[in-house]
C-alpha cells in the first residue's frame, strides 16, 4: 500500500549504519529537519537522500514524506487542499465571531435587563471566551480517538444550536448560559486548523498556510462589531445573534458538504485502510462512524488524555505560551474594553453612537488583512518576533494616550491598528515554532496556545476599573512593558538553548 519507510543509512563520517523511517522522520528530528537536497546527503548519507520525495521544482525535501497512496493528504491536488483550507479557517471564525456579537449588544442588553454594562461584559463576553480556551482541551482528546472531521462537524452544530438558543433566550440567565455554551463546544476548529494544514501540506509551505488560518481566528473577535454595530443600531440585538446563527449554519452546510478528513495514520506499520468507500464512506466520516472504526487503531483513551499533560511542562513550550498568551490576551482584552471606552459619555469615555463604534471596530480588520535553506531549526521563526513586540508596544501607548487625552480618532485607529499587525505577526512565528518543535502534539499546541490567549484576555475583567482609576495610558503602557519583558526573558533564552531543551 505504502512505503515501508525503514532505509539503512551510512552514518557519515563513522561508518555505522543506523534504521530510519522516512514516513516518521520528521516527528523524531523535532524542531530541526533537513531542506536542502544536498544537506540531506551530508546529515542522512547517500542511500537515504537518495530515497527522498522533493518538491516539484526539486529544491526541498519534503517533510512529512509522502507515501505512494492516494489517501495520503500530502499527494492531493492544490486545488483540493486550498478548499479544505478554506472551510476550516471559515469555521475558525465562528467561536470568536459569535463571542464578539456581544461587544455590539453591550449597551441594549443591559439596557434590556436594567443592569450596567461592566455586569453584562463579565457575565457574557468574559465568560465566554474564556470557555472558549478549555473547550479546546476536550476537543483535542476526542480527536485523537475518533479523527478531525467528525469532532469538527458536531462541534459546529452544536454550537449553532447554542446560538439559536441564546438569540430566543427569554432572560439573561438563559442568555448567559447559552452564550457559554456555544464558545465551549464550538472552539473545535481554532485547534483542527494546524492538524489540517501540517496534514496536507510539506514543512516548508505550512508557515504560509498558518498565516491564512490564523488570519481567519484573528480578526473574527472584530468582524461582528464591525458588521452587527450597525444593525444594532437599527434593529435589537436578537437580530444580531439572529445572523451569528445563520453564519454558524453556512458554516455547517459547507462542512457537510464539502469538508474531508484529513487524519492520516501515516506512522501505523501498516497504514491502516479505511473501512468503507465512496458516499458510504462519505457519511460514516462525517457522522463519526468511521472514527469509531478506526479508534482501535489509534490512542488508547490513557495516552490521548495524558497527552496534553506530556508536553505542557516542557520549558521550550511553557515559556513561548505564557509570551504569546499575554501579547494576544491583552489583545482580546482591549477589544472587549474598548467599546467602553468609545461608547462611555466624556470625561471618561469618548461618547460615540453605535454607528461610530461600528465603523471603529474596522480598525483591526484592515490592518491584520494588510500582513497576510540549509538546515531548519524551529528557533528561527522567533526572529519574527523582534519585529513584532516593538510594533505592539508603540501601538499600545498610542492607543492608551489616545483613551487617556481624547485624542484624535486618527490616533486611536493608528495605535490599535500597528497592535493588531504586531500580534498577527508574533502569532504566526510561535504557532509554526511550537508546531516545528512538537511535530506530534499539533493538536495539544493548538489547545494550550488557545489556552494561553483566552487567559490572557481576563485581564478584561478589570481593565475598566484600572483605567478608571489610573488612566487608560497606564493600563496599556503596563501590559505592553509586561510583553516585553517576558520577549527579553523567553525568546532569546529558545533561541540559545531550544536545541538543547529540545
Amino acid at each position: 500500500m505504502s512505503e515501508s519507510g525503514l532505509e539503512k543509512a551510512s552514518s557519515t563520517g563513522s561508518g555505522a549504519s543506523s534504521e530510519i523511517d522516512l514516513l516518521t522522520f520528521h516527528e523524531q528530528r523535532a524542531g530541526r529537519l533537513v531542506i536542502d537536497p544536498d544537506e540531506a546527503k551530508i546529515e542522512l548519507g547517500e542511500a537515504v537522500a537518495s530515497r527522498l520525495k522533493l518538491s516539484a521544482d526539486g529544491t526541498k525535501v519534503l517533510w512529512p514524506q509522502p507515501t505512494d497512496s492516494p489517501l495520503d493528504p500530502q499527494n492531493w491536488s492544490s486545488g483540493r487542499k486550498a478548499l479544505q483550507l478554506f472551510i476550516i479557517t471559515l469555521a475558525s471564525i465562528v467561536p470568536d465571531f459569535d463571542s464578539g456579537i456581544g461587544i455590539t449588544a453591550i449597551f441594549p442588553l443591559a439596557e434590556q435587563y436594567n443592569t450596567t454594562t461592566d455586569v453584562i461584559n463579565n457575565l457574557t463576553s468574559n465568560w465566554s471566551i474564556f470557555l472558549i480556551g478549555w473547550g479546546g482541551i476536550f476537543v483535542v482528546i476526542l480527536i485523537r480517538r475518533y479523527g478531525r472531521l467528525p469532532i469538527l462537524f458536531w462541534s459546529q452544530v452544536l454550537s449553532m444550536m447554542f446560538m439559536l438558543g441564546a438569540t430566543l433566550a427569554p432572560n439573561l440567565k438563559t442568555f448567559a448560559a447559552m452564550r457559554c455554551l456555544a464558545g465551549f463546544v464550538g472552539t473545535a476548529p481554532q485547534i483542527t486548523g494546524l492538524y489540517v494544514v501540517t496534514d496536507m501540506y510539506p514543512f516548508h509551505l505550512q508557515a504560509q498556510k498558518l498565516n491564512i488560518w490564523t488570519l481567519g481566528y484573528i480578526v473574527s473577535p472584530f468582524l461582528s462589531p464591525f458588521l452587527f454595530g450597525f444593525l444594532v443600531a437599527r434593529t435589537t440585538w436578537r437580530w444580531a445573534y439572529g445572523a451569528g446563527t445563520i453564519y454558524s449554519g453556512v458554516v455547517c452546510l459547507i462542512i457537510l458538504l464539502f469538508a474531508e478528513e484529513t487524519m492520516y495514520d501515516r506512522s501505523l506499520k501498516p497504514i491502516p485502510e479505511p473501512p468503507t468507500t465512496g458516499l458510504r464512506y462519505r457519511v460514516e466520516t462525517l457522522l463519526g462512524v468511521t472514527g469509531l472504526k478506526m479508534a482501535k487503531y489509534r490512542d488508547s483513551w490513557y495516552r490521548a488524555i495524558s497527552s496534553p499533560f506530556r508536553i505542557v511542562w516542557r520549558p521550550q513550550l511553557l515559556g513561548i505560551l505564557v509570551f504569546e498568551g499575554m501579547m494576544f490576551g491583552f489583545g482580546i482584552g482591549i477589544n472587549v474594553t474598548n467599546v467602553v471606552f468609545l461608547g462611555t459619555p466624556p470625561p471618561f469615555g469618548f461618547g460615540f453612537s453605535q454607528f461610530g463604534i461600528a465603523g471603529f471596530y474596522g480598525t483591526p480588520v484592515v490592518a491584520v488583512l494588510i500582513f497576510p535553506s540549509g538546515v531548519f531549526e524551529a528557533e528561527s521563526r522567533l526572529w519574527a518576533c523582534y519585529i513584532a513586540v516593538p510594533l505592539y508596544i508603540i501601538g499600545f501607548v498610542v492607543l492608551g494616550a489616545a483613551f487617556q487625552h481624547h485624542l484624535s480618532i486618527a490616533a486611536l485607529v493608528i495605535g490599535w491598528g500597528i497592535a493588531e499587525c504586531a500580534i498577527m505577526i508574533n502569532t504566526v512565528a510561535v504557532l509554526a515554532y511550537c508546531s516545528d518543535s512538537f511535530p506530534r502534539h499539533h493538536g495539544e499546541v493548538s489547545a494550550f496556545f488557545n489556552l494561553a490567549r483566552v487567559l490572557g484576555g481576563n485581564v478584561a475583567y478589570f481593565q475598566i476599573p484600572w483605567a478608571l482609576k489610573h488612566g487608560a495610558l497606564q493600563v496599556l503602557g503596563v501590559e505592553a512593558a509586561i510583553v516585553a519583558g517576558l520577549f527579553l526573558l523567553v525568546v532569546p533564552t529558545l533561541q540559545l538553548y531550544g536545541r538543547r531543551l529540545r
